[in-house]
C-alpha cells in the first residue's frame, strides 16, 4: 500500500502516565492492529523564517496556523524516503498534504533548487508555500520513537503513542541521529487520536475512567518555547 499524501482528521492529544498507558494499551491491543510502520522513531525538521513567523503564530494558538515539516520513518540515509509535509489546522480539523521523494532530493525542493519532472497539485501547493514564506529554513528538529495503531473495523481511525520526545536547535541533518533535550519526563507517553469524527463511547469511556483530558500539546511549539527562553538571542 502506497503512501497516503492527504489528510482530513480531528486529533486529540493526551500526555499519559505509564499505568494510563498501560491500561488503554490493553483495548487497543483488542481492536487495533499496527500500521504500516510499526514502531519506529519518527524524525522531522521544521522550516520557519528568520524571524519564526510560522512557530510564533502556532504559539498564539490562533483558529488556523501552518507548519512545514520535512519527515523520515527511522534514522535515514541520504538516500532514505523524505516526506516532505504541510500541516493545516483549522477550528480543531487537521489537513495534511504531502509529497515524497528521496531525502536528498527533497532537501534541495525544499532550497526550491529543484522542480519535479511532473508537478502535481500538492508539490505546486508545496511551491507556493515555499514562495510566499521567504526564506525557509530548518529551525528545530524533533524526534520521537512511535507505536502506531489503526483500528480493525476503520483504518482511518488511529492511535500513535510517543515516547522520548526529543529536540534540539542545532545539527539540524535528519542523518545525524535522535540526540538532544526531552520535551517531556522520560515516564510519559503522549498519546494522539486521529479519526474522521467522533471519539467512539467505548474509548471515552476509559479515558473517564483514569481521569484522562485532551490537552494542547504541540512537540515543535513546546521545543520552540524550550528554544526562545533558552536563548533570548533569538527574537533580537
Amino acid at each position: 500500500m502506497g503512501a497516503k499524501l492527504t489528510f482530513n482528521r480531528l486529533e486529540k492529544k493526551f500526555l499519559l502516565t505509564e499505568e494510563q498507558f498501560l491500561r488503554i494499551k490493553e483495548e487497543i491491543d483488542k481492536r487495533f492492529d499496527p500500521d504500516e510502520y510499526g514502531e519506529t522513531t519518527i524524525c522531522n525538521l521544521y522550516y520557519d523564517t528568520p524571524d519564526f513567523i510560522l512557530f510564533t503564530r502556532s504559539a498564539e494558538k490562533p483558529i488556523y496556523k501552518e507548519k512545514l515539516r520535512l519527515r523520515t520513518y527511522g534514522i535515514p540515509t541520504d538516500t532514505s524516503t523524505g516526506f516532505i509535509e504541510v500541516k493545516k489546522k483549522y477550528n480543531g480539523v487537521v489537513f495534511k498534504r504531502r509529497i515524497t521523494m528521496p531525502l536528498n532530493d527533497a532537501i534541495k525542493f525544499l532550497k526550491d533548487e529543484i522542480d519535479l519532472d511532473e508537478p502535481t497539485q500538492i508539490s505546486k501547493e508545496l511551491k507556493y508555500f515555499l514562495r510566499f514564506y521567504k526564506n525557509l529554513e530548518p529551525r528545530i528538529y524533533v524526534s520521537y520513537d512511535r507505536s502506531a495503531f489503526f483500528c480493525k473495523e476503520n483504518r482511518d481511525f488511529r492511535i500513535t503513542f510517543d515516547r522520548n520526545l526529543t529536540w534540539r536547535d542545532y545539527d539540524l541533518d535528519l542523518t545525524k541521529g535522535s540526540y538532544g533535550k526531552l520535551l517531556t519526563e522520560p515516564t510519559q507517553v503522549l498519546m494522539e487520536i486521529k479519526v474522521p469524527s467522533a471519539i467512539p463511547l467505548w474509548l471515552v469511556e476509559i479515558l473517564n475512567e483514569l481521569n484522562v483530558y485532551t490537552r494542547s500539546f504541540s512537540k515543535v511549539g513546546n521545543a520552540f518555547i524550550q528554544m526562545i527562553t533558552n536563548n533570548r538571542s533569538y527574537l533580537k
